[in-house]
């Protein structure tokens, strides 16, 4: 079965050490059918005076936040309408695609855009998943949608799938698919 060393300075945080294992564990097994107990990361802790690149002394890069936990603070001010603090976690250029293709650059816009779509919308999350990938880190997360329509209307069960793109900490992209266009349509 595989087993993946990294040298790795000394000075990172227990849970930085986890994700990172976790996340080598199943990079291998997206490439190798092995069982999450077949794949074996040893991290192997180097003195940071031990350290040394082109005849300098080098240090340890930040860990960066964890790219889920950042996505679900996210939707959780959006739904609370905690715009600033909704705002805060975005990077510089962020843009979100909503159903029919419809592109925000601000979270005001989208606001404006749903504002006769529905009062209200809250999720239940049914799953996430998030994979590195070149530019960042790919996070999704897919489940139903609740809340009221502009006349008062209750809905429920309305499926959806939201992608992020989380690059430097910070929400680079949105992608949105959901069937509340549908639902609307086919009320009595």
């Amino acid at each position: 079965m595989p087993v993946v060393q990294v040298n790795l300075m000394e000075g990172y945080d227990e849970e930085t050490r986890v994700r990172l294992s976790e996340t080598l564990t199943d990079a291998v097994r997206s490439v190798i059918a092995a069982p999450a107990d077949g794949v074996t990361v040893i991290l192997n802790e180097v003195p940071a005076a031990s350290y040394m690149r082109g005849r300098e002394a080098k240090r340890p890069g930040p860990p960066l936040p964890d790219a889920k936990a950042l996505v679900a603070t996210y939707l959780q001010r959006m739904e609370n309408r905690d715009l600033e603090g909704a705002k805060s976690l975005l990077a510089d250029g962020f843009t979100m695609v909503f159903p029919g293709g419809m592109e925000f650059t601000t979270l005001e816009e989208l606001i404006a855009w749903a504002k006769p779509r529905y009062n209200w919308v809250k999720k239940h999350y049914d799953r996430w998943d998030s994979a590195p990938a070149a530019d960042g880190v790919a996070v999704t997360c897919q489940g139903t949608l609740y809340g009221e329509f502009p006349d008062g209307a209750p809905f429920d069960g309305v499926r959806f799938t939201d992608w992020f793109l989380v690059a430097d900490g910070k929400l680079q992209r949105q992608h949105v698919w959901n069937d509340l266009g549908e639902t609307k349509a086919i009320r009595p």
